[in-house]
């Protein structure tokens, strides 16, 4: 069974899980430099912020995270399963204990960002309540890119 929690997104394991995201999505979008955005894990280390995995056998299978935008407003980001752990519930897992994480630190808003070509993480977003927005930040003017957001209810 799958145990979700709390990680330093310095773990190694988490490193190379969100290493293991951005290749796929390189392949899979054929990008350059350019169309990804650039990837620091330092970023979700801060005030805010949180990085959570799915764990099983002491092998991160899934992860996510919510990097602080502002007081009000959070990123998930890092959204993320490996292929052969698919189609168990774990990426569904990581997103509600994001949005349970960003509804405890008190934000009133969560935005994520998505590729055309992921129906999969679409349909995810959509069956959780996200909603498309105008492209924000980093993804204004990106072709491809889709941007979605939920409003949390804090009280």
């Amino acid at each position: 069974m799958s145990r979700i929690q709390r990680l330093s997104p310095a773990d190694p394991r988490a490193t190379a899980l969100m290493t293991a995201q951005q290749r796929e999505l390189r392949a899979l979008y054929a990008d350059t430099d350019e169309r990804t955005e650039p990837f620091d894990p330092s970023v979700l280390a801060g005030e805010g912020s949180v990085l959570v995995v799915a764990e099983e056998g002491g092998e991160l299978l899934a992860c996510g995270a919510l990097k602080r935008l502002d007081a009000q407003e959070a990123e998930i980001k890092r959204m993320y399963t490996v292929p052969q752990a698919r189609g168990r519930g774990l990426g569904r897992a990581v997103l509600t204990e994001l949005v349970a994480q960003g509804r405890a630190a008190g934000y009133r808003r969560l935005v994520l960002e998505t590729g055309d070509g992921q129906p999969e993480a679409i349909g995810l977003y959509e069956s959780a309540g996200f909603t498309r927005i105008p492209n924000y930040g980093y993804y204004v003017g990106v072709e491809n890119s889709l941007c979605y957001a939920l409003e949390l209810d804090t009280e």
